[in-house]
């Protein structure tokens, strides 16, 4: 099957913002937007007792399907919408379409005030499972809030685009993940911004109380290895400017605090299964809870 961009779409707000966001990815790829709505299979003694208002959710589940894709072809003229009413458990129907897909998007509500996502079971199922890059929308986002605001201090779709964030580890940097946030800051003619969390070894974290020079110095060896790990990249992606940043301590604090900024922040997650099934990863889950834009996560070796 030809690559597409697929949104798993279930009528609430969340789940709009995210077909929102689609679409407009979908234009940057220059490929056909999916709108796939599942529904779960009634347990069979079930099925045949008469529900209050089963006419009315089946009408319901058929509508908003279709309107949604109605009112994306008119906001976006030219882009190839269509939808799709599937039937099973969303997370293993949503994460298996994700195999032939480009990118598989999900909406999200958000924490309280100070933002983030809240992701129900659905959401981290199909985050953990799926094997090709998951974006989480928030239900607020706006086009807008991926631009940078214009002379006049108003939010616009039509300003440039704010950074991608890349959340890099040295010990394991993966070309999937750096490839795809390179093009993603590529395609929005933006730069990516790569933060870089590291830890002193048990060794230097005693030296570091006792050398006042040796913080400058491990902070100076962990930024020429994130050099080098994009090294190669940079050549790739001339056009795209990048920022380096290393910090002592947790990473994902550092990723939410500059996903305020940010168009995108893309993130990894180990590809592998532990012994209670699969795993989002310390980082990845802290980003997709706290971050404040839209936030791939991007399965890696």
């Amino acid at each position: 099957m030809a690559p597409s961009v697929i949104v798993g779409l279930d009528g609430l707000r969340e789940s709009r913002a995210a077909a929102e966001w689609a679409a407009r990815e979908a234009r940057l790829l220059g490929l056909p937007l999916r709108l796939v709505h599942v529904t779960e299979r009634v347990p069979e003694p079930l099925a045949s007792v008469p529900l209050l208002g089963t006419e009315t959710q089946r009408q319901w589940s058929e509508r908003v399907p279709r309107e949604t894709a109605e009112g994306l072809r008119l906001r976006h003229p030219g882009l190839d919408v269509t939808m799709e009413q599937l039937s099973g458990r969303p997370d293993e129907v949503l994460a298996k379409l994700a195999e032939d897909a480009e990118l598989l998007v999900l909406g999200s509500r958000r924490l309280g005030e100070v933002g983030g996502f809240l992701l129900g079971s659905v959401g981290l199922a199909v985050v953990a499972r799926a094997e090709r890059p998951v974006v989480l929308v928030r239900a607020e986002q706006q086009a807008a809030d991926e631009h940078t605001m214009d002379p006049a201090g108003i939010p616009s779709a039509a300003g440039p685009f704010r950074p991608v964030v890349l959340g890099l580890d040295t010990g394991n940097p993966d070309a999937r993940l750096i490839e795809f946030a390179f093009a993603a800051a590529s395609r929005r003619s933006t730069a990516l911004r790569v933060v870089h969390g590291w830890y002193p070894s048990p060794y230097h974290a005693y030296g570091l109380s006792v050398a006042p020079g040796l913080h400058p110095a491990l902070a100076r060896q962990e930024g020429v290895a994130v050099s080098e790990v994009l090294r190669p990249w940079r050549e790739k992606f001339p056009d795209v400017e990048v920022v380096r940043e290393t910090h002592q301590g947790p990473v994902a604090v550092h990723l939410v605090d500059a996903s305020r900024e940010a168009s995108l922040v893309v993130v990894g997650r180990r590809a592998r299964r532990g012994p209670v099934g699969a795993r989002i990863g310390s980082v990845a889950h802290a980003v997709l809870h706290h971050a404040v834009a839209p936030v791939a996560v991007v399965p890696h070796d």
